[in-house]
């Protein structure tokens, strides 16, 4: 039971991923207005992450690759969390709305709850290797 509700999570994810994805190349310019300004070229980042988004998302839905995709998502998450920080320190809006503290704050408990369904996914282990003597 435990394993369908995985694969149906999993497959969620990955079709919205797919989506959100796409969405980079729809409408770049709300993306590249919270790209932090010491990156530079915010088009190339926007673009990449959309690229990126797409081919982690096949990967959760394709069996053989979900659990590496998975723990490729946390550092995903955690990369691109850097825009949303930038959004959040110097209160850019997105999509023309500016977000309160509150918002800001869903969003990053949104991010790490995607990071603990992607360690679920993976079924990553911390130190698996320790035995107990």
């Amino acid at each position: 039971m435990v394993q369908l509700i995985k694969l149906i999570i999993a497959v969620i994810l990955g079709f919205l991923m797919i989506h959100i994805g796409i969405h980079h190349f729809r409408n770049p310019q709300i993306y590249d207005d919270i790209i932090p300004t010491y990156l530079g070229f915010p088009r190339f980042w926007t673009l990449l992450s959309g690229i990126l988004e797409i081919i982690l998302g096949i990967g959760l839905i394709i069996k053989f690759s979900r659990q590496i995709t998975a723990r490729l998502l946390i550092v995903f998450y955690l990369v691109v969390y850097l825009a949303n920080l930038n959004m959040w320190m110097n209160d850019i809006p997105f999509s023309g709305n500016h977000l309160s503290q509150i918002g800001h704050s869903i969003r990053l408990l949104i991010q790490i709850i995607l990071i603990i369904i992607c360690i679920w996914i993976s079924d990553f282990k911390c130190c698996s290797s320790y035995k107990k003597k």
